[in-house]
């Protein structure tokens, strides 16, 4: 999964980064709204963490100029604890969340989550596929309740295939939700990935469709 992350102050955003990082989403992160507006704009994001309060171009613009163009990506805003007016500006402008500043980690990547499970229409945050099950608070994947070890890449990828239950997936598609925007990006380490993970699953869970791309279904 690929975040955008918005913050003008340079601690915040790296710490924000390091914790996004850890948790397993590819991250690109920018200091101002121009920067943001364009990368929004022209990437494909599964969810953004967006301040408010941005030199440039504010983080309410940045919002309304997203909407107005029609995408659609989930976002969380950040805002000052007494700011009950952006809070409903952020969220009147089409926010889907906040967080009040100070937060902790834990609570950010708990509505971060949250955001990309409801815009898949998913409720739980433990996703099942036949006899797989993916934790994504512990970021544990079992099955048959049997812990499944897998490296960060093929998480990733797995998770991603599991928010789209049954739906056709590209490479391009994969390869641009899976690696920020200054990752040396391959097409072809997709199909390396997608290899190793069918090593680790039963077959026919990954099904190829043939010049279109991957579909994860409950093996049979």
């Amino acid at each position: 999964m690929r975040v955008l992350l918005v913050e003008d102050e340079p601690t915040l955003r790296a710490q924000l980064r390091a914790g996004l990082a850890d948790a397993g989403y590819a991250v690109d992160d920018v200091g101002n709204g121009g920067d943001a507006h364009h990368l929004g704009a022209n990437e494909p994001f599964d969810a953004v963490v967006l301040d408010l309060g941005l030199p440039v171009l504010d983080g309410l613009s940045v919002l309304k100029r997203w909407r107005e163009a029609g995408r659609t990506m989930p976002v969380l805003i950040l805002t000052a604890r007494d700011s009950w007016h952006e809070k409903v500006a952020g969220i009147d402008a089409g926010a889907d969340d906040y967080l009040a500043k100070p937060f902790h980690m834990e609570e950010l990547l708990a509505r971060v989550r949250a955001l990309i499970r409801r815009a898949q229409g998913l409720a739980s945050p433990l996703l099942q596929c036949g006899a797989i099950a993916l934790d994504t608070r512990s970021g544990r994947v079992t099955l048959d309740g049997q812990p499944v070890n897998l490296t960060s890449h093929e998480f990733r990828l797995l998770a991603y295939l599991m928010h789209r239950p049954g739906s056709v997936v590209s490479r391009t598609e994969l390869t641009e939700h899976l690696y920020a925007q200054d990752f040396d990006r391959d097409s072809n380490t997709i199909e390396v990935f997608i290899g190793r993970l069918r090593r680790k699953l039963p077959p026919q869970t990954i099904e190829t469709v043939r010049g279109m791309g991957y579909r994860l279904a409950a093996a049979p």
